[in-house]
């Protein structure tokens, strides 16, 4: 295969705050040379990059690709198409599968079907707790041999704060960030739909933002217990963001992320009863949105992760109350938190790393969501302007 030689773009690298006009190289799967000028070769495959930018692969850290046993949903190649599309080189996907990827045999599936089939690189996130019941360990020690790089009952609240001290204390040994779905079923309601003006006006018992504080707080004692790695994710509330705010400042080792339709969209959005707008933590008010491009630009907030959950016809053409929460993100998400993101006035760097080095840094990605000599071969080319 011959090398690449991309020339010309406007090259960023969030994880050095390198900004400028450059040459990049890349060869046998790798980055070897960032320079402002470089010799073309005549093993060299030239791409024209003036008046472009040229960014590392995007990582997202929070991604449902259904399979197995949701394949009518979506499949790893579907899933992964998709997000070469959105410019995402790298996912991991969450355990919640149909059986639930708690131990080797389903995390081995997994991975020879990613083999087979992904035209992205995928990771992977085994379960916390037997399919996901919160009530006993899942086979955390045979996943990690195979290579997990994190554990989550995502789409599931651990209610039990001793098992989730379990969860913590197992999880360290293995060098594993624990991911968490924070969400107090006992103040929930009803999922899917914001406590508020809303849910009112469509009869609906919606679930409030304490719902997510709590189980924020909780966790975050926890971590300061165990001293884990504690990853919250798709946080949908100032108050949530604020908790964790405090933790930080404390020392706790803690991370969270947000999506990009928590970003960009209201409650409002589901007026009518638009299923497509039910999503689990639900979409909040438009003060909770502001609030959360303040904690991103601050730097609160770590991560943006598209939490891409499809679904078909037959689980979103139904009432509301029936229906599944969750949306596709991964073709949307750059687009919209690239536009969206210099409308709140971040900076293209800052951004970036909430889409690059930082989700990789959290899961110890080390070649991944950098564009450094030494690093793969992960490359986006964009037009900023279109």
């Amino acid at each position: 295969m011959n090398d690449i030689l991309i020339k010309s773009g406007r090259v960023l690298n969030p994880a050095t705050q390198f900004d400028q006009i450059a040459d990049v190289r890349l060869s046998e799967g790798q980055i070897t040379e960032v320079k402002p000028k470089l010799r073309v070769r005549n093993q060299d495959q030239v791409i024209d990059a003036h008046g472009l930018w040229v960014i590392p692969g995007l990582v997202d850290m929070h991604t449902h690709l259904r399979e197995p046993g949701g394949e009518h949903k979506e499949v790893i190649r579907t899933g992964t198409e998709s997000a070469a599309v959105g410019g995402f080189t790298s996912l991991v996907c969450m355990a919640n599968t149909n059986p639930v990827n708690d131990n080797a045999s389903v995390t081995r599936f997994i991975r020879d079907q990613v083999a087979a089939e992904a035209c992205v690189n995928v990771f992977i996130i085994g379960a916390a707790t037997k399919d996901l019941a919160g009530e006993s360990l899942a086979e955390i020690g045979e996943m990690a041999q195979l290579g997990i790089v994190a554990v989550s009952d995502d789409g599931h609240c651990i209610t039990d704060a001793r098992m989730q001290r379990k969860v913590m204390e197992y999880s360290k040994g293995f060098g594993l960030p624990v991911i968490v779905h924070a969400e107090d079923p006992a103040f929930a309601g009803y999922p899917g739909i914001n406590e508020g003006w809303v849910a009112t006006k469509m009869g609906l018992k919606g679930s409030p933002t304490t719902a997510e504080a709590v189980m924020v707080a909780r966790d975050c004692s926890l971590a300061e217990l165990t001293r884990c790695n504690l990853h919250v994710a798709h946080v949908s509330s100032a108050e949530s963001v604020e908790i964790i705010k405090h933790a930080k400042e404390r020392g706790i080792t803690v991370t969270c992320e947000v999506t990009p339709h928590h970003l960009t969209l209201t409650e409002e959005a589901t007026l009518g009863f638009k299923t497509e707008a039910k999503v689990n933590p639900p979409l909040r008010t438009n003060h909770d949105r502001r609030e959360l491009w303040k904690y991103l630009k601050s730097g609160v907030i770590d991560v943006i992760a598209t939490d891409h959950a499809p679904h078909s016809c037959m689980e979103k053409d139904v009432c509301f109350e029936e229906a599944a929460p969750g949306m596709v993100g991964l073709e949307t998400a750059f687009p919209l938190v690239w536009t969206f993101g210099k409308e709140a006035g971040m900076e293209p760097l800052d951004l970036l790393a909430k889409l690059t080095c930082n989700p990789a840094r959290i899961l110890g990605l080390q070649d991944k969501g950098r564009l450094e000599a030494g690093a793969d071969a992960d490359v986006v080319i964009f037009d900023a302007d279109a």
